[in-house]
């Protein structure tokens, strides 16, 4: 369908008071039999499935606001919203509701909303006294005046009469006048009377009388209005500060007047509803819903037409990127994007994937891998919230963006290794930006939201990419805090103090084993990590201590947990450093592990030959395969078969494990590191070995 005109959004209002985008759609009025009633139909332009199918009830309340929204309630707290992309579109099914109902289309609101004790004290009073009387706009009844809106606020259907009133007469903006006459004459009773009404006519909640107050013509008066709070002494100097203070930088020309427009006016709005106005009370909270939805609205509207305007876009990273951009420019547009990824939290995930997906497009990653690395602390600061908002939307497009990076650059500007190196060099005492850098880091290389498809692993290739392009960068200051000083008292031979940095790196190496990862797993082998663990072990003695215990719980996880492939390496390599260590069972029960593997895998391979020699099978055998059963019938008790199997055995996991110590890779340096120390001078005979005392075991060769 083409018709722009009844294209829509479906909202739906959630319990925390937030609009939820329910889909794009085409919206009809039409009869649908089994409602019994004319209805409003909205299928997605999608897949054409339905959005929306509510029968217009005589009976409910429906509003136009801002000239392409209606909005109205189906159930308790359950509103819906449909935003139309044109004006023209709005007042065609805006006609049809209000034809089904029997309303004039020139109101903005078809019902009185009213519950059901509301009806009946309405039905009790005399029928005179249905409509609201305006006094008259002069200063000598301003009192009267600010009593009649307070006192409509507890009543829904006097609140939507007073507000009728109010938009039929022209009022509000008689009363904007009259403020303006008051403050020439300092009639601070007025001002003060003038505070009350107007505060009283944005609990209202009409979209209609937003649409009047915070007109460009309107708003800096209703501002002034609220300045009066009668519980000061002192009126606030609002307008000053949005008129002189808060300056509106174009940082590339607006064009479009409109967007200009709604650009001032939200700001503004927000202001009065975050600063000006004081927390509502719970009886007040529900007052200014539409106000929160107008702001809403209005960020959707403005996040849309900026981003349809791909040239202003454009101009935009072209300038943040420009090598000749001054630095107090780069520092407005980069704060110009944050706000703009701002407003992009009040889309729904369909239309942020549109949004962030467009400025991918424009070069939003490359542009912040410039910015991040620059001095300024401002721009550093601002670029890290856009980068925040990236991360937490889709981390897949980051990651994908900067493993295409090698490609083109060196591996000091890789936009991961300046997000690095920024954390790392947080110059802030309480490392706020290190902290959140840090999040964000630990969001990226994450495993469990990597995605995985038929063509691509998207966890092994980024892994492999951080591993070979980034862990370096990441662990150099481990290697730097932790490099040996071979002059040190405190590290030379036969000291009783251990490296003091050596329990952190025991935590990390216990952190990744705890993740029984195997490719992990596979990284220790190959860098052989565990012989500085062992050697700290040995180096420690029997000294009972936080070191000793933390090895120990190492080792006796990886028993409990059964890790196969750690259990092989530890057994073959280093179980003659472990088996004097008799006063925990851990290494006999690793050794014990260890062998009930190797049974086992024994017997597999037996019961591998013996299926092979008693199968029956269809087809005849051929001229080897009956030699060696031939071969076989001649031994009596079937030793030769079982030493063979045996010593293919042997062989086979001889080859496996020879494989498993291969070149080492990065990772093996930062860990081995951090844990070394000096080799002992004096080797004693393995003979010797036995009769030493636990405290004087031989560390492992380096």
């Amino acid at each position: 369908m083409s018709d722009t005109r009844r294209r829509v959004k479906v909202y739906t209002l959630n319990e925390d008071r937030q609009w939820d985008d329910r889909g794009t759609g085409h919206v009809s009025s039409t009869f649908v039999e089994r409602l019994r009633g004319i209805s409003l139909l909205v299928r997605a332009e999608s897949d054409g499935s339905l959005l929306l199918e509510s029968k217009i009830s005589p009976n409910t309340a429906y509003q136009k606001q801002q000239d392409t929204l209606i909005v109205w309630s189906e159930a308790d707290n359950y509103d819906l919203a449909l935003s139309f992309q044109e004006k023209a579109g709005c007042d065609e099914i805006w006609e049809r509701i209000c034809q089904v109902q029997g309303r004039d289309p020139a109101l903005d609101i078809t019902q009185d909303p009213i519950d059901e004790s509301e009806e009946e004290r309405f039905e009790e009073i005399p029928e005179t006294s249905h409509l609201v009387e305006l006094p008259p706009c002069e200063q000598g009844r301003l009192e009267e005046i600010a009593d009649l809106v307070t006192s409509v606020l507890s009543s829904p259907i006097r609140r939507e009469k007073l507000a009728l009133a109010l938009m039929t007469e022209g009022y509000i903006k008689k009363l904007l006048g009259l403020f303006r006459v008051c403050e020439e004459v300092d009639n601070r009773e007025g001002l003060h009377h003038l505070y009350e009404i107007v505060r009283g006519v944005l609990f209202l909640n009409k979209a209609a009388l937003f649409e009047v107050m915070f007109s460009d013509d309107c708003i800096m008066d209703v501002v002034g209005c609220l300045e009066y709070d009668p519980a000061l002494v002192q009126p606030k100097r609002h307008r000053e500060f949005l008129t002189k203070t808060a300056k509106f930088k174009e940082v590339i020309p607006i064009t479009d007047s409109e967007l200009r427009q709604k650009i001032h006016q939200t700001y503004r709005v927000q202001y009065i509803q975050d600063i000006i106005l004081p927390t509502p009370s719970v009886f007040e909270e529900n007052f200014l819903s539409t106000l929160t939805s107008f702001i809403f609205f209005n960020k959707v509207e403005i996040v849309s037409m900026l981003q349809e305007d791909e040239k202003f876009l454009t101009e935009v990273f072209a300038q943040l990127t420009d090598d000749a951009t001054e630095d107090s420019k780069r520092r407005e547009l980069v704060n110009f994007v944050k706000e703009f990824c701002a407003f992009s939290q009040t889309l729904q995930p369909q239309n942020r994937d549109a949004f962030f997906k467009t400025l991918a497009n424009l070069g939003i990653l490359p542009a912040l891998e410039i910015v991040m690395g620059m001095d300024d602390l401002q721009v550093r600061a601002a670029a890290t919230d856009i980068f925040s908002y990236l991360v937490e939307f889709s981390p897949s497009m980051v990651r994908e963006f900067v493993m295409q990076e090698p490609q083109q650059t060196d591996d000091d500007v890789l936009l991961i290794n300046v997000v690095i190196k920024q954390m790392i060099c947080d110059s802030d005492p309480e490392l706020g930006g290190a902290v959140q850098l840090m999040g964000l880091l630990r969001t990226l290389i994450d495993p469990e939201n990597m995605l995985a498809s038929t063509n691509k692993t998207e966890k092994t290739e980024f892994l492999s990419f951080f591993y070979k392009y980034c862990m370096h960068v990441l662990t150099a200051p481990l290697l730097a805090n932790t490099a040996l000083d071979k002059n040190s008292k405190d590290l030379q031979e036969g000291s009783t103090k251990v490296n003091p940095v050596c329990p952190g790196a025991l935590r990390f190496m216990r952190r990744i084993i705890g993740l029984k990862d195997e490719y992990y797993n596979r990284y220790i082998i190959k860098g052989n990590l565990f012989e500085p663990v062992i050697n700290a072990l040995l180096d420690n003695g029997t000294r009972y201590n936080l070191l000793n215990s933390a090895i120990i719980e190492l080792f006796e996880f990886i028993k409990v947990e059964d890790i196969k492939s750690l259990i092989a390496h530890i057994v073959d390599n280093f179980y003659k450093a472990l088996e004097s260590i008799e006063y925990v069972q851990t290494f006999k029960g690793l050794k014990g592990r260890y062998e009930q593997e190797k049974d086992r895998q024994s017997q597999r391979l037996n019961s591998s030959f013996l299926n092979c020699r008693y199968r029956r099978d269809a087809r005849p055998l051929d001229e080897d395969e009956e030699l060696w059963f031939n071969d076989d019938d001649d031994d009596d008790d079937g030793e030769a078969v079982e030493k063979r199997m045996g010593d293919d055995f042997s062989d086979s996991y001889g080859k496996y494990m020879e494989a498993k110590k291969g070149k080492l890779y990065s990772l093996t340096t930062a860990l081995v590191g951090l844990v070394d120390y000096p080799d002992d001078e004096d080797e004693e005979e393995d003979d010797e070995e036995e009769d030493q005392s636990p405290r004087k075991r031989p560390r492992l060769s380096s």
